[in-house]
């Protein structure tokens, strides 16, 4: 493997760590930023283009902006006074154990299941986007009202919650 590879992984991975271990809020939104930012150069070196540049649009250029905007109209950056961490931890690392145990099997077991000579369909970038403007137009336009009533309506329960009395 090449260090480009080892210096990606590193980016992402303190990027993840970052993201679950810093206690304000705003920094931890983005540093999932960096985390989605290292996947998708990920992708790109492995020749995973569409995956790649779905990444950064879909999670860098939409995902990670909603949640600081969601963080900054309802005033959640503050942190808890009784702290960050849960009493029950110990049982979300127990769920989180299993669910990567239940996803390194299904890899597995579809790795086993899967010729190696069998290569994988090719579809360019070029292919994907004249579909998505073509066949899949509206699917891609319902989508987009979807995302668009979601951020009017996030800022109207923003704005609703700032006319409130402070008790």
């Amino acid at each position: 493997m090449s260090p480009i590879f080892y210096i990606l992984a590193a980016v992402t991975l303190g990027g993840g760590l970052a993201a679950v271990l810093l206690r304000q809020l705003v920094h931890a939104a983005l540093a999932a930023t960096v985390a989605f930012a290292g996947l998708a150069l990920l992708y790109l070196q492995l020749d995973a283009q569409f995956v790649g540049f779905a990444q950064v649009l879909v999670y860098i250029g939409a995902v990670a902006i909603l949640i600081v905007f969601a963080i900054l109209l309802t005033r959640g950056s503050e942190v808890p006074k009784d702290g960050v961490f849960s009493r029950t931890w110990a049982v979300g690392l127990v769920v989180a154990a299993a669910v990567f145990a239940v996803l390194g099997w299904a890899v597995l077991a579809s790795l086993r299941a899967l010729p190696l000579a069998e290569a994988a369909p090719a579809a360019t970038v070029h292919e994907i986007g004249v579909a998505l403007v073509g066949r899949y137009v509206l699917p891609l336009e319902i989508v987009g009202l979807l995302l668009t009533a979601a951020t009017v309506g996030a800022v109207i329960v923003a704005l609703h919650e700032k006319e409130r009395p402070k008790q």
